[in-house]
């Protein structure tokens, strides 16, 4: 199997040196693993999962660190520095990930982070960094259905919301009326498709549609106040922010539920929060 740059591989170890292991990098020849990623107690004959990317001389190295991205991926990076080429990612590695001035939608600086998509340039062979994200994405349409939950990457705001990428392939847009945390350029949240439209554009929105997701939720709260020695701090005054982090519902459920539960008589409002009561 050939090797992948950019790209977690799992690499056999061939040969043991004082500054390192050299890995089968079949077709690539040999790859050195140095000295300071070697695990403990690694021999010729183990294989590990390395990642592969060129040093700062163009050659192919291997190393145990896990960066934040991969080729193929998108990503919100901080710039390390900049100088007359281009912007300096830092994902992690010794090596910062470059992004020339030509793929920046705007010149980048020191210390902002932004939004970009890991490839391979097919000219030098190098793994850089593209600003210019929405060429990446996925032209298919979307094989999703209305209320399935998905991994979003945070992209930009708009005038109607956030534009999000879903599941590393395709875009879609939260609404500022479905959204109910605060939210930044290059957060990772779970989401839920609210539609898919006919011309393949993602409405998202952040909580499981449909009425039975009160009653749901009030089930889950049941079963938190159990599991917590029957009381909890989280009550109607509690800040959006904390009940989501907590919970993943929005305050407006999060309250329905709460209301349900207690005129059922299953918990009782205290000035601490609420409990349940001594039946349960």
């Amino acid at each position: 199997m050939p090797i992948e740059l950019g790209r977690y591989n799992r690499l056999k170890v061939v040969k043991q040196l004082d500054f390192g292991m050299y890995l089968d990098g079949g077709e690539e020849g040999e790859i050195l693993l140095p000295a300071r990623y070697v695990p403990e107690d690694c021999k010729p004959g183990d294989e590990l999962e390395v990642f592969l990317y060129l040093d700062s001389e163009e050659r192919l190295v291997a190393t145990t660190q896990r960066p934040l991205v991969q080729v193929g991926e998108f990503a919100c990076l901080e710039v390390a520095w900049v100088n007359k080429y281009g912007a300096f990612l830092n994902w992690g590695l010794m090596k910062d990930l470059f992004c020339p001035f030509r793929e920046q939608k705007k010149r980048m600086q020191q210390g902002h982070r932004y939004v970009v998509y890991v490839q391979v340039d097919e000219e030098s062979f190098r793994i850089m960094a593209t600003a210019k994200v929405d060429k990446y994405l996925s032209q298919e349409f979307p094989p999703y259905a209305p209320g399935q939950e998905v991994d979003v990457l945070i992209w930009q705001k708009t005038e109607l919301g956030f534009k999000a990428i879903i599941e590393n392939r395709f875009a879609g847009l939260l609404y500022d009326d479905e959204i109910f945390i605060s939210l930044h350029t290059g957060d990772k949240v779970k989401a839920y498709v609210k539609q898919v439209r006919e011309d393949g554009k993602i409405d998202l929105m952040m909580q499981r549609p449909g009425v039975a997701k009160v009653r749901d939720f009030a089930a889950v709260l049941l079963d938190y106040l159990k599991a917590h020695g029957g009381k909890t701090h989280f009550c109607d005054h509690s800040a959006a922010d904390e009940v989501y982090a907590e919970f993943g519902v929005s305050k407006k459920t999060f309250k329905k539920a709460a209301g349900d539960l207690y005129k059922q008589r299953l918990i009782v409002i205290t000035e601490n929060g609420m409990e349940l009561t001594r039946k349960k």
